[in-house]
């Protein structure tokens, strides 16, 4: 990359990107589906999601184009998870096409030989990375997994937690997520989520939760039963338990960003046990949605204190207020690993006033799937 003008991608990117999302994606996928018909049946019939999750993935790649450490592994996992698309090696100079006549079209006057040249060059090192890594983990698992729903367990009317059992283990690491398209009511749609036990075993607990407008969301919370088919993609993330660390552990959760805290307490319970802080955060006392799980799992480990609180009820007992805050307020969390998953503003004002306290930035872990 030293030979790339970053500074220069940045500028130009941000250029372009102010012609607005929806219509630099809309150009891009008219442009790479008119040429390169074949890749078409990768995506779902409705381009809606899809065209948000391209331009997220480009600011994200964009933001940290000079910052190898945060980038590599990321491009990496991407490359991993395409294989369940059928995205083959081959693949990717049609999509560089198609990046570099958007990106052209939408700079105008500001489009150099220069330029041109640097984004390629740029390109050609994402897609190495990419199809590297999808390459390599080819030699060991299958691009997929199938599975089917044993269980349905409709907790509120837009909360189900389902239980989904696969014919081999899915190698994921607690917190780790997985991609899930339910082949037998919405093929080709995906979304992710985090398996809310540790890994090792054929059932897989998911937390899905109704978002307005989604597809797999809504097919999960509001269509599923038991036997139908779900596919799962590679595991992806690196909100993970970090092995080479003694420290106690704080995690807070927002709704359904309690799976992946589950998943890790879990882990912690098979490695020994730990001194963990776990708070979990609701907007009414109806959404506190895993109550009895959490009551069993302070129960059995002497090691774990879990602190509920509700936001907008005046009706629960317990505390209330924002989850982060609530946390940021019991106590000095600098000596602590902490974890966080919610919605994107809950993650960002939490962590914000994490390290605003003290909190080493080297210390949070969590994942920016708003972003990518």
């Amino acid at each position: 990359m030293e030979d790339i003008d970053t500074a220069a991608l940045k500028e130009n990117f941000a250029l372009v990107a102010g012609h607005g999302p929806d219509e630099v994606a809309q150009y891009f996928y008219s442009y790479l589906f008119l040429r390169h018909p074949q890749t078409r049946d990768m995506f779902p019939p409705a381009m809606t999601k899809q065209r948000d999750r391209l331009v997220g993935a480009l600011v994200r790649i964009v933001t940290n184009v000079d910052q190898v450490d945060q980038l590599v592994p990321y491009l990496q996992d991407l490359g991993r998870d395409h294989r369940k698309f059928g995205t083959l090696t081959a693949h990717y100079p049609a999509v560089g096409e198609a990046l570099l006549t958007t990106l052209r079209h939408f700079s105008g006057p500001g489009w150099t030989d220069k330029l041109a040249a640097d984004w390629a060059s740029a390109y050609i090192l994402v897609a190495g990375t990419m199809s590297g890594a999808a390459e390599h983990i080819a030699e060991t698992e299958p691009p997929s997994w199938d599975a089917e729903i044993i269980e349905v367990d409709q907790r509120t009317f837009d909360i189900a937690v389902l239980t989904v059992r696969t014919e081999e283990p899915v190698p994921y690491l607690a917190g780790q997520s997985v991609s899930v398209e339910p082949t037998t009511t919405r093929p080709r749609e995906w979304r992710w989520y985090t398996p809310a036990n540790p890994p090792g075993g054929l059932d897989i607990e998911l937390h899905a939760r109704l978002i307005p407008g989604g597809p797999v969301s809504t097919a999960l919370v509001r269509s599923s039963t038991p036997g139908d088919q779900l596919r799962l993609g590679p595991p992806f993330g690196r909100m993970t338990l970090d092995s080479g660390s003694q420290r106690p552990l704080l995690m807070i959760a927002g709704s359904t960003g309690l799976a992946p805290m589950k998943a890790m307490v879990g882990q912690v319970a098979r490695d020994g046990g730990r001194q963990t802080h776990l708070y979990f955060g609701a907007r009414s006392d109806r959404e506190v949605y895993d109550r009895k799980a959490l009551a069993a799992l302070q129960d059995w480990h002497g090691w774990l204190t879990v602190t509920t609180a509700v936001s907008d009820d005046t009706r629960w007992p317990g505390p209330h207020g924002m989850i982060g805050d609530v946390a940021a307020g019991d106590g000095d969390w600098s000596g602590h690993d902490v974890y966080v998953c919610g919605s994107p503003a809950m993650v960002e004002a939490t962590v914000k006033r994490l390290l605003a306290q003290g909190v080493q930035e080297r210390q949070v872990r969590f994942e920016e799937f708003g972003r990518a």
